[in-house]
Formats: C-alpha cells, structure tokens, sequence
C-alpha cells in the first residue's frame, strides 16, 4: 500500500457546532480547546524555512521531526523563546510558542557562523 494517510482518513472532520442535528455551545468549546492541543503539538515551517531548506537540499525524516519535537517541548519546558536546534549536521532556529522552524541551515553553514537573537540551544545527539 502505497497511498498516504491523512488525518481526516483517520478521523473524519465534522462541524464542531452540528452534532447528531444539535448545536451545542459545549461541543464547540471542546472542539475549540482540541484544535488547541494539536496544533500545539504541530511543528510549523516558516516561507523562509521552507525555501532555505529547499535551497540547501535539507530533507528531514519523520524520526528526525519526532526528535526535534521533541526538542522544541524541552526547550519550552525551560522557557526558551528563539532556539537553536542541532541535529547532526542540521540546524533550524525555532520560534518556541509558535512551534515554526524560523530558518535552517546544513553543515557547510554551521561551519563559521555566528547565531544571534536566541536564548537556547538544543544539541541533539543521533
């Protein structure tokens, strides 16, 4: 099976205010605060992200994302704002609250470059 699965594949997306023919203040609300969590859980990429990594041919696997997630979580969990990410030879600085992937940069950036507007920094091991 090679076709891909999408979220609504999995669990079908309703009106949050239309349930079984009723419309319920609450539901909304929950539906609300559940929208809430996943995107919280979401690590977005920003325009320029996006084009720098396709400039610089960075492709990341879906251990990878798992692991810089991950890394976000820590670093919020310690209050940070701006961080740099390191992973092998991958780099990104994250906006924390937002969970985006600011910019990213590969080896041959990291070699001799100053990094500024961060208050953290996660290096992840592979």
């Amino acid at each position: 099976m090679s076709d891909s699965v999408k979220i609504g594949h999995l669990m079908p997306v309703k009106s949050p205010l239309l349930v079984q023919g009723k419309t319920t203040a609450a539901k909304s609300s929950q539906s609300g605060e559940f929208r809430s969590m996943l995107d919280a859980k979401v690590l977005h990429f920003s325009h320029h992200a996006e084009v720098r990594m396709k400039q610089r041919g960075i492709q990341l696997q879906p251990e990878s994302l798992t692991k810089i997630m991950n890394a976000v979580e820590e670093a919020e969990s310690k209050g940070a704002i701006d961080s740099l990410i390191v992973m092998k030879d991958v780099a990104m600085i994250v906006n924390v609250p937002s969970r985006t992937v600011v910019t990213a940069m590969d080896g041959k950036q990291l070699q001799s470059n100053v990094f500024t507007q961060i208050d953290s920094a996660v290096i992840l091991n592979e």
